[in-house]
């Protein structure tokens, strides 16, 4: 396991260079050709696709006059980090605040407390429907006429659409009005309730939404849905499997059908939890660019492997329950982190998959900061930072090729029409694993093959600001730095 946050110090030397050192072609990168600067440089070097990008080659910074046109040509730096993307590559992204985007990742956001899904109304429709998922406790929508299974089609009176549901949905405005409607017939039908919904800033989303454990006969059945992989809730993760373990369950079913992904050490932690008989071994390997590869293997080649642990870093004795055996139900939704844990036990112990495919996304982030000194200090001129893929993840046995989703064991779409109570023992994903356990089986599970009815209510809609959600991020650094200072090898 690697040491304390991964902000890299091998970036602070490449892309902190002391201004005064610089030549005048440099000196002249200035405002949003600085920003520039620092998108080229970074993503130059840990780029997970570095080689397959042209304007990305080495070749770019050997003459400094040259570079500097470069740059000079791509001035700014949203659309010149867009411009630097593999065609494969649907998950980098770049941003104009680095403090709203570290919250994120510990669930802190601007929010009203609706879950929802963005679907179309049809197949190729650009009408879009809102489905919601759940509620947050103790938000604005909790004490709101709205609950999980509703629909809305309208916002502020406008009807949702690919072309204003950003705007909508996701714009400045902190209250909005949602139009709610009805399905029938294949027809989305306002049904005249409104509900006026207002986003608090910093709101702490809990990614431990429901813990259970379910008595049948001598089986104790522990139900957790986690729904973020949350660095700053390792402790709480840990306090719901000591609860687990003090009730001595016999089964886990992990519900992670909303889980979007999150930190990569969280994602290992709770591995770990679920089993306990494998510490030391390799859950996950990380997969660089060739360069960064290279180096790490003459240099620290251990960091390049996620092993399961027995504790927390600077924390407790992780209260492990020793399973051979687990249950994940997931769906469209599941990304990043959560797929990574379905790979990485899979060589170890029985994951049985309930639910829909998942994203497909095996490849993971770091944070990238514009630094101006070797001690990590944040160019002052700017908020900006960019969260590019830099490496592809492979369990033990170097399984990484996923890119398709995850297919599960019992295929099982969720009832979107019919959506039932979460945590409830007959809501359709986790009755079908209770089933699976409780039941005694005719043939082993992992050779069935479900399939109940369709995905209702309209095929999902990419929704870009939900793919942003899904991540696997590298969230501790390597000790050691990579490169010389930047005036000493870089343009």
């Amino acid at each position: 396991m690697k040491n304390l946050k991964f902000f890299l110090f091998a970036f602070i030397l490449l892309v902190s260079c002391n201004k005064k050192d610089q030549d005048d072609a440099l000196i002249n990168l200035e405002g949003d050709l600085e920003l520039s600067d620092f998108v080229w440089k970074g993503m130059n070097q840990y780029y997970y696709w570095q080689e397959q990008v042209p304007n990305l080659s080495d070749d770019k910074a050997t003459d400094r006059n040259a570079y500097a046109q470069f740059i000079q040509a791509n001035s700014n730096p949203d659309q010149f980090f867009e411009s630097l993307l593999f065609t494969d590559d649907r998950f980098s992204w770049i941003v104009d605040d680095y403090i709203a985007l570290e919250n994120s990742f510990q669930g802190i956001v601007a929010s009203n407390g609706v879950e929802f899904s963005l679907l179309r109304q049809s197949e190729g429709s650009n009408d879009l429907v809102g489905w919601v998922k759940f509620i947050h406790p103790d938000s604005d929508a909790s004490d709101k006429e709205i609950q999980r299974g509703d629909l809305f089609t309208h916002v502020n009176g406008q009807e949702l659409n690919v072309d204003n549901y950003q705007d909508l949905l996701y714009g400045e405005n902190l209250t909005y009005t949602l139009g709610m409607a009805d399905y029938l017939e294949g027809n989305y039908n306002l049904n005249g309730n409104a509900v006026e919904l207002t986003k608090e800033e910093n709101f702490q989303k809990n990614p431990l939404y429901i813990q259970e454990v379910y008595e049948y006969d001598s089986q104790r059945i522990g139900y957790l849905m986690y729904n973020q992989f949350a660095s700053s809730f390792n402790e709480a993760l840990n306090e719901t499997f000591a609860e687990f373990r003090s009730q001595s369950i016999t089964d886990l079913i992990l519900d992670l059908r909303y889980n979007r992904g999150g930190s990569i050490s969280t994602c290992t932690y709770l591995a770990s939890l679920i089993t306990g008989q494998f510490t030391g071994e390799i859950f996950a390997q990380e997969l660089w660019n060739p360069k960064l590869t290279t180096y790490w293997e003459e240099n620290d080649e251990e960091s390049l492997y996620n092993r399961f642990t027995d504790q927390i870093k600077d924390g407790n004795t992780l209260n492990s329950l020793r399973l051979n055996r687990v249950f994940i139900l997931t769906s469209q939704e599941t990304a990043s982190a959560s797929e990574l844990l379905i790979n990485g036990l899979a060589p170890y112990i029985e994951v049985i998959q309930i639910g829909d495919a998942t994203v497909g996304k095996n490849v993971g982030s770091i944070t990238l900061y514009d630094y101006i000194d070797n001690n990590r200090t944040k160019n002052p001129n700017h908020f900006y930072a960019m969260q590019p893929i830099v490496l592809a993840i492979a369990n033990s046995e170097g399984f990484a090729d996923y890119t398709d989703g995850l297919t599960p064991n019992i295929a099982l779409k969720e009832d979107r029409k019919n959506a039932g109570i979460l945590g409830d023992p007959t809501e359709q994903l986790l009755a079908e694993a209770l089933s699976q356990i409780v039941v005694e089986e005719e043939e082993d599970v992992t050779s069935k093959r479900k399939n109940y009815g369709t995905d209702l209510l309209g095929p999902l809609f990419d929704d870009r600001y939900l793919l942003q959600e899904q991540r696997l991020i590298i969230d501790t650094y390597k000790s050691k730095p990579l490169f010389k200072k930047h005036n000493e090898s870089q343009p």
